[in-house]
């Protein structure tokens, strides 16, 4: 949507949490300048493998979440780079600032939201945090993951406990992020207010622990990991295939019935599996008779056979496949590096923004270290070719 267009994001950002949550902002049509120190910059640039040969900071890891933003390097423990920030703010007309610096460095930054509201009075300001605005604890997303339930709730029944392969703690809390600005951006349209949001990761962690919470404090039942299968329902599972392996999920007694007919599972067919209930207390021996079945049948065969029953099941895909699988290979978006003539692939959207469709499903490259400090602080702010100079030789661009 056009009315996108007009957002100006100001994020003073590292690692995966904001980067992730500007991003998305980026594929609205955003513009998101995202702000780095000059010299240590945001670590995650370093990270992975290089990308672009001879290039610093260019690293694979980076590549990812960084696609449609400008750079600029800044400063800001200096009166300068805090003078530099005001008129950023004041001059682009800033309409988001955002951070995920520890709640202890706010006023040193100075970034905290009171003297940002003095440069701008309707200025939307959110502070990203491990463990809110009281704490100044370290917080990274498996450490999130074992503090907040989710790793208790990962892994095999009598195996350890295991980090999910994507980090929820840092993307569940960028997509809160995401809707909350969306929400404060609602509300100025129609008061004319700024606000402060103050969004915890380990909050938002917790957040997701619905059914878990709900069962352990209201019905007293230890809910933990379990592998493949399901605390509630059953069978679901991975089961072993000639080639492969199925993941198949039986949601209610009718589909199960509808299993138990098929010739080939007809050791399913026993009065103690009719119910739910029944199959959950001897779900161990369950999934052994399925996985004697399965184990005869090729993939395509099962899968074949579930659809035309109209139970759920999947192929275990590779990442590879997932990225040739029709309703994604479509929507991967491109980001060409014009310079080197490099392209990458990023990960499909949770949605096609108007935006993206308007850009053939491409974003500029991810920007280089401190790439617009000429364009966006020389040319938008005013700052002579001997300024920038003077400010890149003093440390504070």
């Amino acid at each position: 949507m056009e009315v996108f267009r007009n957002i100006k994001v100001l994020s003073l950002e590292q690692a995966t949490v904001l980067p992730y949550l500007t991003y998305r902002l980026a594929m609205d049509g955003c513009r998101v300048i995202r702000l780095e120190h000059p010299v240590y910059g945001d670590p995650n640039r370093l990270v992975g493998e290089p990308f672009l040969e001879g290039e610093d900071r260019m690293y694979s890891y980076f590549m990812a979440i960084n696609s449609g933003k400008e750079a600029v390097t800044l400063n800001l423990g200096e009166p300068r780079g805090q003078e530099l920030l005001r008129r950023l703010i004041e001059q682009l007309d800033v309409d988001v600032f955002a951070t995920n610096q520890l709640p202890r460095n706010y006023s040193k930054l100075g970034i905290d939201y009171e003297r940002l509201k003095g440069i701008k009075k309707d200025l939307i300001w959110l502070g990203i945090t491990g463990f809110g605005p009281a704490s100044n604890e370290a917080a990274y997303d498996p450490i999130l993951q074992a503090r907040g339930g989710l790793m208790e709730l990962t892994g095999e029944q009598d195996g350890t406990p295991e980090v999910e392969g994507v980090p929820l703690p840092d993307m569940g809390t960028s997509e809160h992020g995401y809707g909350l600005i969306m929400k404060a951006l609602f509300e100025r349209a129609i008061t004319g207010e700024g606000s402060r949001i103050d969004l915890s990761m380990f909050q938002s962690t917790t957040s997701w622990l619905t059914v878990p919470v709900t069962m352990t404090k209201t019905f007293g039942k230890k809910i933990s990991r379990r592998g493949n299968t399901h605390e509630f329902f059953a069978p679901v599972s991975v089961y072993p295939t000639k080639d492969g392996y199925v993941y198949i999920a039986v949601g209610n007694d009718k589909q199960f019935q509808a299993m138990a007919a098929i010739s080939e599972f007809a050791a399913l067919n026993r009065e103690e599996y009719k119910k739910n209930a029944g199959r959950i207390a001897d779900v161990a021996n369950l999934n052994s008779v399925i996985s004697d079945v399965t184990v005869k049948m090729t993939t395509d065969d099962l899968l074949k056979t579930m659809n035309s029953i109209g139970v759920a099941a999947s192929k275990i895909n590779t990442i590879a496949e997932v990225t040739e699988d029709p309703l994604v290979s479509k929507r991967l978006l491109k980001a060409r590096d014009h310079k080197s003539g490099c392209e990458l692939t990023l990960a499909p959207p949770p949605y096609h923004t108007a935006y993206l469709k308007e850009k053939g499903n491409e974003l500029s490259f991810p920007p280089r270290f401190g790439e617009h400090n000429e364009s966006i602080l020389g040319k938008e702010l005013g700052l002579t070719r001997e300024e920038l100079a003077t400010l890149k030789a003093d440390g504070i661009i």
